[in-house]
């Protein structure tokens, strides 16, 4: 039987490894973009070593539990589950941009009881166990909170298939005016935890996966914003908002009569 502390301390350094392993792999960008094949392959390959060295560090320490990688897919049926995404925001990888992460949930019959997120680049590592706070560097994380919606910096993302972006867009169209600003990082593990951190107010995307979001959503939570769906549902992939209560029921209200969870 684990604990919510020692699976973070597990966690934690299985982020850190896989951290060490992308950064020491990585081509350099001119090097990435003149491969005979596509740039795409070599961070696929790289996601995908990542993701291999994360499941076999698991199954080292321990053997009986699931795994859900972005990857790999599910595997396992134990009552633990590790939620695992090799390397959240590939192109900003690609590109040598600094926000991409490693981020590695535990989930406990259901629940979320521990997530780190390893923003490499920046050598921040973010992390969270249910109930003990959310930390960066020995300092605990507090979320903005008294924000109104007109003076927030709400962070958000965008999906790859047109007709997703032509709604995205649509929908930006009217939060833009509504908020100070937006800011788009390319990596909502990034996002969540630039919540927790006070660097943005608030967070609202359309598509990302349980990887994106498991370990991310816990640090939010734990800074002391609310993450969740619309209309009383869980973050999923159809709709994830995080902010501070209050900032939170704000940007609700103003993202669902646009109804943000079609596509075009």
């Amino acid at each position: 039987m684990g604990t919510a502390t020692g699976y973070l301390e597990l966690a934690e350094r299985i982020a850190r490894e896989a951290g060490e392993m992308l950064l020491a792999k990585r081509p350099e960008r001119p090097e990435v973009l003149a491969t005979k094949s596509s740039p795409t392959d070599v961070v696929t390959a790289l996601d995908r070593a990542s993701e291999e060295l994360i499941r076999a560090r698991i199954k080292e320490a321990r053997p009986d539990d699931a795994v859900l990688g972005e990857e790999g897919g599910a595997t396992g049926d134990g009552r633990v589950r590790w939620i695992v995404d090799p390397i959240d925001g590939t192109v900003n990888f690609l590109y040598g941009l600094p926000d991409w992460a490693v981020s590695i949930a535990v989930e406990v019959e259901g629940e979320i009881v521990a997530g780190v997120v390893n923003v490499v680049p920046r050598g921040e590592v973010f992390t969270a166990a249910r109930g003990e706070g959310a930390w960066l560097a020995g300092e605990r994380l507090r979320c903005n909170t008294g924000v109104p919606l007109e003076r927030a910096l709400v962070a958000t993302g965008f999906g790859y298939e047109p007709g997703r972006r032509a709604v995205q867009a649509e929908v930006l169209a009217h939060v833009l005016p509504r908020v100070r600003d937006i800011r788009r990082s390319g990596s909502a593990a990034s996002d969540l935890c630039a919540v927790a951190a006070g660097r943005v107010d608030g967070y609202y995307e359309r598509g990302p996966q349980d990887w994106d979001y498991a370990a991310g959503g816990l640090i939010a939570a734990e800074a002391g914003a609310r993450v969740g769906g619309l209309n009383g549902k869980p973050a999923n992939p159809e709709l994830t908002v995080c902010a501070a209560p209050g900032l939170f029921e704000e940007l609700q209200e103003l993202l669902a009569p646009l109804d943000p969870e079609r596509d075009a």
